[in-house]
């Protein structure tokens, strides 16, 4: 079932939750509704729901005006954060709900309710916890009781909010790819809302990035990484160093250093800039290299698994440009691999250069 979202907006008294949000999804389609805490992610997926009312605009479910469909009638299934699984009822009694609340000219038989549960509590691998009571579970079977509920009432949409947040990370990422896989077979129009960046985009075909009420960027996985749309956008998803300075033609200009940009179009010269660099997007030079780089020291090593997370901070400061941001002590992140860390015999409260290998670019606003 594809979903238009027109022109909502919703405000809390003062407070904008949505600004004048659209957006169109596909039928099929796994959206990912990713931003921070207070962005209005939860607020739209409520307003989806019918849990919420929007101040202003339109909700179109394949086609269908929505917008003031009460929420028993939109055929959505919602799952929370929280499960809300009941906690006097078995499992089979928790998935069976749905179906028995149904008005009587819709409400499948006995029959054909122990069907529907069982065929669903195969399908989330759980079968064999049918008799269990939620307080026997764990977090991440609950979640997945909690998911085959949805399904039960066989929804037009799936809604998602925050489905994995109270669980601990290993579980987290097995359930990631267990979701994953489960849309594939069942091809439901779903929608989810996350914090959590890689969850977003190891599970979405479509992430959407919101910020105070609005909509920075929609894109796949990919683009949303390769090509961030703005330095909200860049500076939300993973770490990243950030260079404040000046444009000057292909290059920027930090202090008495110059280094050369990834934006395809140059900035006027002088225009204040601020340039955006991933921990593994910056090298390492040694102080006798030729290369210019930013003088720093080397605070921490810190090396799980086959790469090295290595803090450095600025130790340059009387050769800034006072026009720049970068005053103070700034600290930078680089990540190399442990084999290059000891090869180059890197070690903390060394002194070396750092240089940008691929800096991407905005204006400084």
């Amino acid at each position: 079932m594809s979903i238009d979202i027109k022109n909502i907006n919703k405000h809390f008294g003062t407070f904008t939750a949505l600004n004048n949000v659209s957006l169109s999804i596909n039928s099929g389609e796994l959206i990912a509704l990713l931003g921070p805490s207070g962005c209005g992610k939860t607020t739209l997926l409520r307003i989806i729901a019918g849990l919420e009312s929007a101040d202003s605009g339109v909700i179109s479910i394949s086609g269908e005006d929505t917008t003031h469909v009460h929420v028993r009638e939109r055929q959505v299934g919602f799952v929370f954060q929280h499960y809300a699984l009941f906690r006097h009822m078995t499992v089979f009694e928790n998935v069976a709900f749905g179906m028995r609340v149904k008005p009587k000219n819709q409400r499948p038989s006995e029959n054909q309710i122990k069907e529907k549960v069982h065929s669903l509590l195969e399908l989330v691998q759980l079968d064999w916890l049918a008799d269990r009571y939620p307080s026997q579970l764990s977090g991440g079977q609950r979640q997945r009781i909690a998911l085959a509920r949805a399904l039960a009432v066989e929804p037009r949409v799936l809604l998602l909010d925050e489905p994995f947040g109270a669980l601990d990370a290993k579980v987290r990422k097995e359930l990631r790819r267990w979701l994953r896989r489960l849309h594939d077979d069942l091809n439901v129009t779903t929608i989810f809302v996350t914090h959590d960046q890689e969850e977003a985009l190891e599970v979405a075909d479509r992430v959407v990035i919101m910020n105070k009420g609005n909509i920075e960027q929609t894109g796949s996985p990919e683009q949303i990484w390769e090509h961030p749309a703005n330095p909200f956008v860049y500076g939300f998803l993973g770490n990243v160093n950030y260079f404040h300075g000046q444009a000057t033609g292909e290059d920027i200009s930090i202090g008495q250093h110059s280094f050369k940009h990834a934006n395809e179009e140059n900035f006027p010269s002088g225009t204040p800039v601020v340039g955006f660099a991933r921990p593994h997007e910056i090298s390492i030079l040694g102080l006798d290299t030729q290369e210019d780089g930013l003088r720093v020291r080397i605070d921490r090593i810190l090396s799980f698994g086959a790469s090295s997370k290595i803090e450095l901070s600025s130790i340059e400061l009387s050769s800034v440009n006072p026009n720049t941001k970068l005053t103070g002590t700034q600290n930078f992140e680089v990540e190399l691999s442990q084999l290059d860390v000891r090869a180059r015999g890197l070690k903390e409260g060394q002194e070396v250069l750092i240089a940008p290998t691929k800096l991407k670019v905005f204006e400084q606003r």
